[in-house]
């Protein structure tokens, strides 16, 4: 009796010791993965600001943006990671292809430039490549293995995001679904989400303050969750549209300018005309300062959701460096703020409504859209954001920003399809053929 008690004992604490030690390696790489990336998503997100700034200051950089397109490409072409980008990261976690360290300062640098010269992207996709591309390199300090690398990936993605944009809880749980859509890596909880506040800590110290918005959520009533409902469903075309328009410039200046330089500098110039027609740089850069009027003061010009669109689905595709996140949340915003009035919705809460369900559609992650919006505008307002991310995620179908994107469960049914986002509902008219 006494030596099967002695044997059950030293099993009790035989796991316990795999379990501490997987506890204390996961820790000890978020801990060094959250102030690389703190420090780095710090120093680049006040590069982007410098820029910006300056952009402000002397407008004549404008007309710089073909030779800075000229600079990117070559930037690339030095590193060697020429056509890597967002994608390659999803896909180290889905094969363990592996991440170049030259990608790096190749974004980081592009980027800052493509804010400086007036090219319209957001932050975010140089966050998830950089950050994915410390927590990868991290992970190799650290003598992971395959399996555990692509951990410290996710890791890595979630301490960037965090940094950046001041919401550690939606960065951890974006770099955990993003990957897979229905798929929720429970493993990668501890090291995402402290790397993503040990991240937020550092980029705090640093003086980069979180992204928040001032907006009133109205009184829970049935006439304003229906009038919601409606907004989302508008929202979520809104999103296919923003995925499917990205995707079609991109494939279309690819196989019409097949050279990166003439592709860059054709479409700097044409960026540079847009705005001379529009006579306003409301479109260049992120535009921050447009989606904060739209959500804070309830204003938005009627045409600046397709004017984003365009501006920033020609920057992308010339090979300019950002990303799409922060473009869809002016989108949103403004779309938002332009429909919900029509709807009976204020107009400042339909621009964060807006904003949520249009990011929503476009990434397909339901639960870290619902997180973003609680940490952008605080709780007062959560079922109706969640109403809205949740008829979004269903009505955008399986139109995606990412391409490598797994989304492993139908939106229509209960069962398993595993399809790459933007795959056109194929497998699903498939599946709907053999039910019948």
């Amino acid at each position: 009796m006494n030596q099967g008690l002695g044997k059950r004992i030293a099993a009790y604490f035989g796991h316990w010791r795999l379990y501490a030690l997987a506890l204390g390696k996961w820790l000890a790489l978020a801990l060094v993965t959250g102030i690389l990336c703190g420090v780095i998503g710090s120093a680049f997100h006040i590069g982007v600001h410098l820029a910006t700034e300056l952009r402000g200051e002397h407008p004549w950089l404008l007309y710089l943006l073909p030779a800075v397109g000229l600079i990117i490409t070559a930037i690339y072409k030095l590193t060697g990671t020429e056509g890597q980008g967002t994608n390659d990261i999803l896909d180290e976690i889905h094969l363990g292809r592996g991440i170049s360290l030259g990608l790096l300062p190749a974004i980081f640098l592009g980027t800052v430039l493509t804010h400086l010269c007036g090219g319209s992207a957001g932050r975010e996709g140089a966050a998830l490549q950089m950050g994915g591309t410390i927590g990868y390199h991290t992970g190799r300090l650290f003598r992971l293995d395959d399996r555990d690398r692509r951990t410290a990936t996710m890791a890595g993605m979630s301490a960037f995001f965090s940094a950046l944009f001041g919401t550690p809880l939606t960065a951890a749980i974006f770099a955990m679904t993003v990957v897979s859509v229905g798929m929720y890596y429970h493993a990668v909880m501890v090291p995402c989400l402290t790397a993503a506040i040990v991240a937020y800590g550092v980029s705090l110290l640093m003086g980069v303050a979180p992204t928040r918005f001032a907006v009133a959520a109205p009184d829970l009533a049935a006439g304003m969750l229906l009038r919601t409902a409606v907004l989302a469903v508008l929202c979520a075309l809104v999103s296919v549209l923003f995925c499917e328009f990205l995707h079609a410039v991109e494939h279309g200046m690819k196989k019409g300018l097949p050279n990166p330089w003439v592709r860059s500098a054709v479409g700097g110039a044409a960026v540079i005309a847009l705005t001379l027609l529009c006579r306003t740089g409301d479109y260049n850069g992120a535009g921050m300062e447009v989606i904060t009027a739209a959500v804070e003061q309830g204003t938005a010009r009627p045409e600046a959701f397709l004017l984003k669109l365009l501006f920033t689905a020609v920057t992308l595709a010339a090979g300019f460096k950002g990303g799409e996140v922060v473009p869809s949340f002016f989108v949103g915003a403004t779309f938002g703020c332009v429909a919900g009035p029509l709807l009976g919705i204020p107009a400042p809460f339909a621009a964060a409504v807006g904003l949520i369900s249009v990011f929503c559609g476009a990434t397909n992650c339901p639960l870290a859209s619902i997180f973003l919006a609680v940490e952008l505008f605080g709780d007062g307002g959560l079922l109706y954001f969640a109403l809205a991310c949740g008829i979004s995620f269903m009505l955008s179908g399986y139109s995606g920003l990412y391409s490598s994107q797994l989304i492993l469960d139908s939106k229509l049914k209960a069962r398993h399809i595993n399809v790459h986002a933007n795959a056109h509902h194929a497998q699903e008219k498939e599946l709907e053929r053999n039910d019948r």
